[in-house]
């Protein structure tokens, strides 16, 4: 009786240990990835490993306890078979350092693998998106920066096409219509212009390149930014600019004004006789700029971006925003002193990452603007 016992209890061993055991691990959980940004995919690929390696440790766990546990048994029945059993002591004595040690690498494993899971996570979702978000707004301005330089350069030319000086120095009815044709001439070949406008010394317009769209003969501009500045000019190398602005002399579009003075015989030193404004449509520009910035279809319904003047007037933005509106540059003193490139911040109970840049100018012209990038996290 004692053999077929014994016999039957080795088949239920043997058919024991040829059943499946069942994991402890969690069901691996499937991701929505679609409506990430490639950053978010990251990090959301990394949280998903995160808990694979835990619920993997977990069940190392887990098997090492069962281990224990039959180690245990096996010294208890060694015990009772006395002298016979002692070899078999010692294995499972050994089992259980064994099981020991790997349930001490399972733990530093555990937290190893954790903490440097959650630096990698805190290294991409922050350090990397606000590098990135801050290289943009300085690639934004940069775009900005280059373009109106060319604006500078116009104006400057065109101040000394003689149908222009003509007009100044020897006003009549058929030099302002000279120049006004001349005008429209120059507009047909450059349409990132709304107008070009003639003043004489005394701030009074007397022509403009579009006369049947804008109404602008006769207009006083005489207190205008754009043409005091080139009123006080010392020479016809310096130019006048009048920031964003909704501007009469473009039927109330938003523009920026580029001014130069128009001197007697086109001469830089010549007397002073009025004054060239150029009236570039400012809209259609920012809103193409900040359109085409590199940033995916999620990350754009997400993101606000300001290009704003130091004192935090705005001067564009993604965002509808009325004119008069102010960015709150108070906020991130470290931003504009150039101390920091990016911040995190908590706003009404959302994250938010904040990245910075100035306007780096180009050749011998700068806005001196600031571009903000505005991420919800």
């Amino acid at each position: 009786m004692s053999n077929q016992a014994n016999q039957l209890e080795c088949e239920e061993d043997e058919a024991a240990a040829k059943r499946p055991t069942k994991s402890s691990r969690t069901p691996k959980a499937v991701f929505d990835f679609s409506k990430l940004t490639n950053t978010e995919r990251v990090v959301a690929i990394i949280s998903q490993l995160m808990t694979t390696v835990g619920s993997a440790i977990n069940e190392i766990r887990s098997i090492n306890e069962n281990t224990k546990l039959l180690a245990l048994n096996a010294r208890i029945e060694s015990a009772r078979f006395g002298e016979k059993g002692a070899a078999f002591g010692v294995v499972a004595k050994e089992m259980q350092g064994l099981s020991g040690r790997t349930a001490l690498v399972a733990s530093e494993m555990s937290t190893d693998t954790r903490q440097s899971i959650e630096q990698l996570m805190t290294l991409i979702s922050g350090n990397v998106l606000g590098t990135r978000l801050a290289d943009i707004s300085l690639n934004c301005l940069d775009l900005i920066d280059r373009n109106l330089y060319e604006r500078t350069c116009d104006v400057r030319w065109w101040a000394t096409d003689a149908s222009i000086v003509e007009a100044l120095s020897k006003p009549s009815p058929q030099s302002y219509e000279y120049a006004s044709k001349r005008m429209g001439i120059i507009l047909n070949a450059y349409t990132v212009y709304s107008d070009l406008v003639l003043v004489d010394k005394h701030g009074i317009v007397v022509a403009n390149g579009r006369p049947d769209q804008f109404n602008s003969v006769n207009r006083d501009e005489s207190l205008s930014p754009w043409f005091r500045l080139a009123q006080h000019s010392r020479t016809g190398d310096e130019y006048g600019f009048q920031s964003a602005h909704e501007s009469i002399l473009a039927n109330g579009n938003p523009s920026l004004i580029y001014s130069c003075s128009v001197r007697s015989n086109g001469q830089a030193n010549g007397a002073f006789l009025g004054a060239l404004g150029v009236v570039f449509n400012w809209s259609n520009f920012a809103n193409a700029i900040l359109s085409g910035l590199p940033l995916d279809d999620v990350e754009k319904q997400r993101t606000a971006v300001y290009i704003v003047e130091r004192d935090g007037s705005v001067v564009a933005s993604s965002k509808p925003m009325p004119m008069d509106y102010r960015f709150p540059v108070q906020r991130y003193p470290t931003l504009i002193s150039g101390e920091e490139k990016y911040i995190q911040e908590k706003f009404e109970g959302k994250d938010y990452c904040v990245a910075h840049a100035k306007a780096p100018g180009f050749e011998t012209y700068s806005t001196n603007w600031h571009a903000f990038l505005v991420q919800q996290t």
